[in-house]
């Protein structure tokens, strides 16, 4: 019973949501792109002729902003290259290059280096999150390792002076992943964009700069 009303408060929240109103009005697939445009206007993030990555790119949203800041004013392509990576099937969006897969395996890398052509990133962009079971410690546990994953990929595929972008949870083993950032990247802030619900434990890091590239 608890867990219907708990769908029903959910649905009802959803619905009046005016972000969850904004994205179908201005075409979005999910209100998480007013997140990154938050963030992206507050700190430059996205830039024409960028390489941009977006990690766990399904369903599209974070692309798609990506691609309208890219597009020129004459609506006609983009100045820069964007290429989304997800273990899921996404509908795809003009002018952003999808690949299918897990970024750890060798098949799903020699596309995405095939699109990079000997260019390293701009930008990376993770809205990755794991499956959360309710048990704090387990759930701490999943979000590291993905945002291990997300790092050791900015390592390897980012331009020393890039940017990386996160999504984490501000609660149990939150310290110890900004601490982790604060190892790799010269510059390191939290962000918590008005999209991202009061109620949710929600936060992005953002890395800037490598300290330790991999050449």
């Amino acid at each position: 019973m608890a867990k219907k009303k708990l769908n029903k408060n959910w649905l009802h929240d959803h619905i009046n949501d005016p972000y969850v109103k904004l994205a179908q009005k201005e075409g979005y697939r999910a209100r998480a792109a007013y997140k990154l445009k938050e963030i992206d206007e507050g700190d430059k993030l996205i830039r024409p002729g960028q390489v941009i990555v977006d990690l766990g790119a399904t369903p599209g949203s974070w692309s798609q902003y990506v691609r309208n800041k890219l597009a020129g004013k004459d609506g006609g392509g983009i100045h820069g290259t964007i290429i989304g990576l997800d273990m899921l099937p996404m509908e795809p969006i003009a002018d952003v290059h999808f690949i299918l897969g897990d970024f750890r395996e060798a098949r799903v890398l020699r596309q995405l280096e095939a699109l990079l052509d000997g260019r390293k990133a701009d930008l990376v962009l993770s809205d990755m999150a794991p499956n959360l079971s309710g048990i704090p410690s387990a759930d701490a546990a999943r979000m590291e390792h993905i945002i291990d994953l997300a790092v050791e990929f900015a390592q390897l595929h980012m331009k020393p002076s890039g940017a990386l972008l996160v999504k984490c949870f501000n609660g149990v083993g939150y310290s110890q992943i900004v601490e982790k950032f604060k190892k790799e990247f010269v510059s390191v802030s939290s962000k918590k964009p008005k999209a991202s619900r009061d109620k949710s434990s929600e936060i992005f890091l953002l890395g800037r700069a490598l300290k330790n590239p991999v050449v």
